[in-house]
């Protein structure tokens, strides 16, 4: 009886030891929670060596628009770690709705030119690219021209655009009213508006196309685009062969720029690892990747650039400081409905 009371009493034991096991939750997994505007095709590589370094799995959720607005609906229960934008108005907007939090990460600082990073740690730039001119090969024989030659009446009915409100022209409208004043933005965006032989449309892309069916000479561009219309995208390949590119710089200054960035949320659940992530993102390894795979600019100094946007010619960036150019965003949008750009 005894032996019969031990052998059941082990066998509850066992049992409650199996039961445990099954019912006890597994230790959470090393993760990290990326809001993005960048497309998934372009940074899930750059994610996918980030995992396999750290061993962090990466979850990514993409939206064309309204991130920044839903942080900060969901508020204290929001998954987001890390937003990761296109545009240096983006990272600004969102440290006005108050979804950042500040970071200081001696890794950031060395390796992020004080430029393309908030002096306060609330956003940085892991990577650049310049606003443009596409150019035809066969009918624009010059290869240099100024920001304000836009406006210029020799280029009547031969500028083609997308949406002036569109971040990347409403950042380039915000450099010109940095440099120049807003009454002679507003002067120079009307003379780019009586210019334009179409109403503008699509996107960089669709510029480097109507370039090349002869519906315009010239338009507006990031430098990227290029690369991946030439290297990665067979059937607009023929649009990027017609065009070459054209730095542009301001009078007195150099070439607009723009940053991909990133914020760390304010209520980051995973915040160790998204000021991982981060930091991985600048390091030579991410650059190298963003250089190769995304054909952008690596803020990080001493990065090799891809060989297509090296044959572009050198790039020297405008140096007004970022943060002083997105102050006048919201100017650069009335300005565009001012002068009727996109009618």
């Amino acid at each position: 009886m005894k032996n019969t009371r031990s052998r059941a009493l082990r066998h509850a034991v066992a049992y409650l030891a199996v039961f445990a096991a099954l019912t006890v939750p597994a230790a959470a997994a090393e993760e990290v929670n990326v809001y993005t505007y960048r497309e998934p095709a372009l940074i899930k590589p750059l994610f996918d060596a980030f995992t396999k370094s750290s061993g962090v799995k990466v979850n990514i959720l993409f939206a064309s628009q309204g991130l920044e607005q839903r942080i900060a609906a969901e508020g204290a229960n929001s998954p987001a770690d890390l937003l990761l934008t296109t545009d240096i108005s983006r990272l600004l907007q969102a440290g006005e709705l108050g979804i950042t939090q500040p970071v200081k990460s001696p890794v950031l600082e060395a390796a992020i030119p004080a430029s393309y990073r908030d002096p306060e740690g609330r956003w940085f730039g892991v990577s650049a690219r310049g606003r443009v001119v596409y150019a035809s090969k066969d009918r624009v024989t010059q290869d240099s021209m100024t920001y304000e030659n836009l406006a210029d009446p020799k280029w009547r009915g031969k500028i083609c655009s997308r949406s002036g409100q569109h971040i990347y022209n409403n950042a380039l409208i915000a450099a010109v009213i940095a440099h120049n004043g807003e009454d002679q933005a507003a002067g120079w965006l009307a003379g780019v508006k009586a210019n334009l032989a179409r109403k503008p449309s699509g996107g960089d892309r669709e510029v480097a196309r109507d370039i090349a069916a002869g519906q315009c000479d010239i338009g507006l561009g990031n430098t990227y685009y290029v690369a991946l219309m030439l290297n990665r995208e067979a059937d607009r390949k023929p649009w990027a062969e017609a065009i070459k590119v054209i730095m542009p710089t301001f009078d007195g200054g150099g070439t607009h720029v723009n940053v991909s960035g990133f914020v760390v949320a304010k209520n980051a659940p995973n915040r160790a690892n998204a000021v991982r992530l981060g930091e991985w993102l600048v390091s030579e390894e991410a650059q190298g990747l963003y250089a190769a795979i995304n054909y952008e600019y690596p803020v990080r100094p001493g990065v090799a650039l891809n060989p297509t946007v090296a044959s572009f010619g050198p790039i020297a960036p405008d140096t007004l400081p970022l943060v002083e150019i997105a102050k006048h965003r919201r100017t650069a949008g009335i300005l565009v409905d001012k002068v009727g750009f996109d009618n």
